[in-house]
């Protein structure tokens, strides 16, 4: 399926996530970690790019930025290829270090811009790197140690994200920290990553859609408002037909579309038909009816297959990686 251009507009703020190639790690010791900061510090500096969050794994990592005078595309090249060639040199390879293609999601700041600080803060927690938040607030490679002021980095937008939490610095600071120590128990927020898909967003058969945008997280009305101003209809891909994605969802699961469509009893078509269900209704917006068509099956089938089609969706990375940016 092709994939939806960026929305790349200058003072909209940014979720960036990168990976390494093949889930490689990207960052192998402290140096090669405090090489790609100063990179960093140096071209936010210098294109007048806001960073306001910003978190470094083993394989990837996470910036919440808000451009200003530069295109988002234009910096992440920069950034992305100068850290690459030092790496290289540094350890002696060659060839790609990054995925193709960095996932960027345009957020609604006033609903989403401390959900996001939070979120990408708690990586290193999440994923083990530290033990608990008082291990966290002295790890250097996230924004969460500056804005408690036990580093300094020029770069940071520490004002910003403070303001949300109280007028004198001090409170603030302890005001926010509280609010990491709150959220660090939530795990995994799926809801914050966005996809990569254009959908419309309905929650039952009879509902009427809202407008959605999986490379925007924030409201229908705010997805709205993004489309009037910037024309971003006319970015979005057209729908997948059915057919097409009963036949590319066949290929990945290894059986053939009569398969399917003559329901058998077999394990595998019977998901391969609940993945459909999920990603025609929920992900694509195609009527309960046309997929119910395609398949077979009552429009109140659809609904029930798309329930238990999310969670094969999401855990099967041949299905994501085909339906994802």
């Amino acid at each position: 399926m092709p994939r939806a251009a960026r929305i790349d507009i200058p003072h909209l703020l940014q979720h960036v996530i990168v990976r390494g190639i093949e889930k490689r790690d990207i960052f192998l010791d402290d140096s090669d970690r405090a090489s790609f900061v100063q990179r960093l510090g140096f071209l936010l500096q210098q294109t007048g790019t806001q960073c306001l969050a910003w978190s470094l794994m083993s394989n990837h990592f996470h910036l919440l930025l808000k451009p200003t005078d530069e295109k988002l595309s234009h910096f992440m090249r920069r950034l992305l290829t100068g850290y690459a060639v030092t790496f290289n040199l540094r350890h002696h390879r060659s060839g790609h270090l990054f995925q193709n293609r960095y996932k960027s999601i345009v957020c609604e700041e006033d609903a989403y811009l401390l959900e996001l600080v939070r979120y990408i803060h708690l990586n290193p927690l999440r994923v083990g790197i530290v033990g608990d938040v008082q291990e966290l607030d002295r790890y250097p490679w996230t924004g969460h140690s500056v804005l408690l002021r036990l580093q300094t980095l020029d770069w940071q937008n520490v004002g910003e994200v403070l303001s949300y939490f109280g007028k004198k610095t001090k409170a603030a600071r302890e005001h926010y920290r509280r609010f990491v120590v709150d959220g660090a128990g939530q795990g995994n927020r799926n809801e914050l990553v966005g996809g990569g898909l254009r959908r419309v967003r309905k929650t039952g058969i009879d509902e009427q859609p809202v407008m959605y945008d999986e490379r925007i997280l924030g409201s229908s009305d705010f997805v709205q408002r993004l489309t009037e101003e910037h024309g971003l209809s006319e970015q979005m891909n057209p729908l997948t037909p059915v057919p097409t994605l009963v036949r590319q969802v066949a290929e990945v699961m290894g059986i053939s579309v009569a398969e399917i469509r003559r329901a058998g009893r077999a394990k595998v078509v019977s998901q391969a038909r609940s993945v459909i269900s999920y990603i025609g209704y929920r992900e694509m917006g195609h009527s309960g009816e046309a997929i119910a068509r395609e398949l077979g099956i009552t429009r109140s089938g659809v609904c029930k297959r798309a329930r238990a089609g999310e969670k094969l969706f999401r855990e099967d990375e041949r299905l994501w990686k085909l339906f994802q940016d």
